[in-house]
């Protein structure tokens, strides 16, 4: 009597299950612990000045314009720095509402003539309630400020 030996049959298998539940874990930790906040993303050093901030800047159309000169219209990015590019993105965005808030963030160290055209592009598509967004003034503290010297005084 021959006796068969049933090892020989046993064919090594890699089990994919496994591996793909912790890629979707993997997928599902990553999607969940990014951030999408576009104020994170670029560092802005806006201008100060006096005054209340706006109601209507929470449904504005937001176009950044960072330290460089580069154009971020709510969180797209213009692929160049001219006045059709930008256009362009205005009008993937924002789409045909024109009557919508337009709040502009330049950068204190953006160049004058990025501004101009950021104010251009909005103009030519016909944006009519455009803002700029300021930093409030920095207060000096009455306490720290230095005290004049008396008029008899010297150093």
């Amino acid at each position: 009597m021959r006796i068969r030996d049933f090892r020989a049959d046993d064919e090594p298998e890699i089990n994919l299950v496994p591996l793909i539940d912790v890629i979707l874990v993997l997928i599902i930790f990553f999607v969940v612990t990014t951030t999408f906040d576009a104020r994170s993303v670029l560092k802005l050093q806006l201008p100060q000045a006096n005054g209340e901030p706006s109601e209507a800047a929470s449904k504005a159309l937001s176009v950044l314009v960072n330290a460089e000169g580069r154009y971020f219209v709510q969180d797209r990015e213009a692929l160049r720095t001219d006045v059709e590019s930008l256009k362009r993105t205005i009008v993937e965005v924002a789409g045909e509402d024109r009557k919508r808030p337009v709040l502009l963030r330049a950068d204190a160290r953006t160049p004058h003539q990025s501004v101009v055209t950021a104010l251009d592009a909005l103009g030519q598509l016909g944006f009519r309630q455009i803002s700029i967004a300021t930093a409030p003034e920095q207060r000096a503290d009455a306490s720290a400020a230095p005290k004049p010297a008396p008029a008899g005084a010297r150093k």
